[in-house]
């Protein structure tokens, strides 16, 4: 089974705008588009609460032919156009979709956060996890999402194998991130999220990059876009994982990040594993 994850920052914009950056999330497409992967899970969608266009969805069958459509997107409360997730999976798989609702705090459950497939060996599940915001305002609401997302996954473990994967906003050791002297009290690398990401390890789950690779450092799956330089000084953070169930893990056969040129922001990661 080939799997790739990619929180991409607007979907609509990598399908619609002429712009730069759409021309390089365009070209990533095309370099996903070579792995003939099984699953393809999409963060940070940004579509409206419709859903994507009749052009989104013509523009996606260009890259992915024979791939249907799974998505969710933020709903009123919540804000509009905002986070969201999509799976693109080939038609013959056949999985059937549930969109979940874990009793997280706000509009947190409004968002269109987590989409779930359940295959016959197991379910493949993608999340985009809130961020704690610049000044830690949401970091509060943060943990208690962390705790119920953790009930959740343990909830499908009971049933079956799972691979979860997505932007889950947490860089969890100091290997994951270029300067953690500088960024301790840092959305993403808080010792709250840190220390709540051990948990979710331990709940059952494991980092399937870090079970290929090892200790490696200097492996990151975002680059700040704000900053010039941070990708060719390669000054990220690794935030996007494919967790998978313990019993799982030494089916595991590739977990790593896919390039994605100079395009800042996320990298697209791919998993390869034999179920």
């Amino acid at each position: 089974m080939k799997l790739i994850s990619w929180n991409i920052d607007s979907l609509n914009a990598a399908l619609t705008s002429d712009s730069n950056r759409a021309l390089l999330s365009r070209d990533v497409l095309k370099t996903i588009s070579t792995y003939d992967a099984d699953v393809i899970a999409i963060q940070e969608t940004k579509l409206s609460a419709k859903g994507p266009t009749k052009k989104h969805v013509e523009v996606l069958n260009d890259f992915f032919p024979d791939y249907a459509l799974a998505w969710r997107s933020s709903e009123e409360p919540a804000r509009k156009s905002y986070a969201g997730t999509m799976f693109i999976y080939k038609k013959s798989l056949d999985p059937t979709v549930t969109y979940p609702q874990i009793g997280a705090p706000a509009t947190m459950d409004q968002e269109g956060r987590i989409t779930t497939l359940e295959f016959e060996k197991c379910f493949v599940t993608q999340v985009y996890t809130p961020n704690s915001g610049n000044k830690l305002d949401r970091l509060s609401d943060r943990q208690v999402w962390d705790q119920k997302y953790i009930e959740y996954l343990q909830t499908l473990d009971q049933q079956k194998p799972v691979i979860s994967s997505g932007d889950f906003n947490c860089a969890h050791e100091e290997i994951d991130l270029a300067h953690p002297d500088r960024n301790h009290r840092s959305a993403g690398f808080t010792d709250e999220e840190r220390i709540d990401f051990t948990k979710l390890l331990e709940s059952g789950f494991t980092d399937s990059f870090r079970t290929v690779h090892g200790n490696v450092t200097g492996a990151y799956s975002w680059w700040a876009q704000r900053v010039k330089t941070s990708k060719t000084n390669n000054s990220g953070w690794r935030i996007d994982y494919y967790l998978v169930s313990d019993r799982i893990k030494d089916k595991i056969i590739k977990s790593e990040m896919i390039d994605s040129g100079t395009r800042q922001d996320h990298t697209p990661i791919y998993l390869e594993i034999d179920l």
